[in-house]
């Protein structure tokens, strides 16, 4: 009996969605960022988190980090659909590539006085948050570091009184001396 190789996935095989932060590289034009939403929401996609800035500005290139979740089979499929669209030059998986660096900026503003007040400053302390405004009734701090460590913040800034939230989403880079 022979193997037949095919194109499609074996029906008999699981597979599981994993996390995956691509950067995207793409012109600086209107409707670039609705064209790349669109081509997410059009296929039932995820963007889990979505940063983008305009980063060589004689060029007019832009960089989005995209976090989206998804089979290898779909994150292929994402990524060659990327590729594709007229306005982009690149797509990087930092996943694949390794360890990627990601970092998150959360603004948090917490009010409260007494016992609550000293427990805010205490953590917010213990976290290398910096505060960026001090009222006699509230505060707001500044946080940079892992999505992991940005959710504890947020967690227990909330049992002290948490107000508003405001995140950046992720910003990533692949390790080592390339670029992309």
């Amino acid at each position: 009996m022979s193997v037949m190789n095919t194109h499609y996935p074996d029906p008999t095989r699981i597979e599981t969605a994993a996390r995956h932060t691509l950067a995207v590289i793409v012109d600086n034009e209107p409707g670039v960022l609705a064209r790349i939403a669109g081509l997410f929401s059009g296929r039932g996609y995820n963007i889990e988190s979505l940063t983008v800035s305009e980063t060589e500005h004689e060029k007019h290139i832009s960089r989005l980090t995209i976090v989206t979740t998804g089979t290898p089979a779909v994150i292929e499929q994402i990524k060659s659909q990327l590729g594709r669209l007229v306005p982009v030059h690149r797509v990087t998986d930092l996943t694949v590539q390794g360890e990627a660096i990601e970092r998150e900026l959360v603004l948090c503003k917490v009010a409260g006085k007494g016992e609550q007040r000293v427990e805010a400053m205490r953590l917010a302390s213990a976290f290398g948050a910096r505060t960026l405004d001090a009222t006699l009734q509230s505060f707001i701090f500044e946080l940079t570091g892992t999505t992991d460590e940005v959710e504890r913040f947020i967690g227990l800034m909330t049992s002290v009184g948490l107000v508003e939230v405001s995140r950046t989403g992720i910003a990533a880079m692949s390790r080592g001396a390339e670029g992309m």
